[in-house]
């Protein structure tokens, strides 16, 4: 069975996540979400609340595994046992480190490699920081994150205006 870790912060899951998430299920059989826990992030969500949305979104979806997991990333890829860790794409921006970490990922866990997924075109604005921004200042966003999220933003921030 081959499995792919797609790591992030998930503060909060959009739809681009759900897209690169579902893309990669037509190459691995197994796609654990693990959201990376850094204490020095301020996030908007605990790990709990983001962990839950995550399970949510994906509930009707058996091949979908969502984890948690702090230190190197690839001690976890390790550990789960994992052959690949899966990279979402929004624009050449985002290349220059994540190819950087793609190798330094190598380095620490040579049999594992890095998959970059290009994020469709109707998700590559998005990104987590942008969805909380527009929520916090009253606009809709109901087009970007998974109906758990909306309502979790919606709860956090008092709906659209």
């Amino acid at each position: 069975m081959k499995m792919a870790v797609y790591p992030g912060s998930f503060d909060p899951l959009t739809n681009g996540h759900v897209d690169i998430v579902e893309r990669a299920l037509n190459l691995f059989d197994t796609v654990v979400v693990s959201v990376g826990l850094n204490r020095d992030k301020n996030s908007l969500f605990t790990a709990e609340e983001r962990i839950d949305m995550i399970r949510q979104a994906f509930a009707g979806n058996p091949r979908v595994k969502v984890d948690c997991f702090r230190g190197l990333l690839m001690q976890h890829v390790q550990g789960l046992g994992a052959s690949a860790v899966i990279r979402g794409l929004r624009a050449v921006s985002d290349f220059e480190y994540e190819f950087q970490m793609a190798n330094m990922n190598r380095k620490l866990c040579p049999e594992a490699e890095t998959i970059f997924l290009m994020t469709g075109a109707d998700n590559f604005y998005l990104s987590s920081s942008l969805v909380k921004e527009v929520a916090a200042l009253g606009a809709e966003v109901k087009d970007m994150v998974p109906a758990v999220v909306l309502a979790a933003l919606n709860r956090k921030y008092g709906g659209a205006k």
